[in-house]
């Protein structure tokens, strides 16, 4: 018989935590609807002699991401603000942890170092919508993984 997951082992989408460090104060992000981090890396083609394609070589990587809040946070605005008025540009962290207590596959936590946004909504209003939310686009420079999820049985 095949190994199979079991649905229990899916990991609920809302049960996770957001918190941001910015100049060492952290904050709970509640307020976030969604988040997402990816990482791409970077390649150049390599000519191979002998072979008629071209073979591809990782030689760095980038991180972006995109968030969603509720729009009832002034934090982000204030950086922006901040930068507007100054030219100082603020990096901070974030991390993200995912715990479903009844899937078995434990926590995981992870801590996006170096976030810079890439703009942000100033004002926003919509009398037709049941709430109004805001859409942040970031970079990050790295990145941590202290907890990870653990093997389901049957994967290795």
């Amino acid at each position: 018989m095949a190994n199979i997951m079991n649905a229990k082992d899916a990991v609920s989408a809302s049960l996770a935590e957001c918190y941001v460090t910015i100049e060492g104060n952290r904050y709970n992000l509640m307020q976030a609807i969604k988040l997402e981090a990816k990482v791409e890396k970077t390649k150049s083609e390599v000519p191979i002699l002998g072979k008629t394609g071209k073979g591809n070589k990782a030689t760095g990587w980038k991180g972006t991401g995109s968030a969603t809040f509720h729009y009832n946070m002034p934090i982000f605005r204030r950086l922006l603000k901040r930068y507007k008025d100054t030219g100082e540009d603020i990096y901070f962290d974030i991390q993200c942890t995912n715990e479903d207590p009844t899937s078995s596959v434990g926590r995981q936590t992870v801590i996006l170092k170096d976030c810079n946004m890439d703009g942000g909504i100033l004002a926003k209003f919509d009398a037709d919508a049941e709430y109004i939310d805001e859409d942040m686009d970031f970079t990050f420079e790295d990145f941590e993984i202290p907890e990870n999820f653990t093997l389901l049985d049957g994967m290795q």
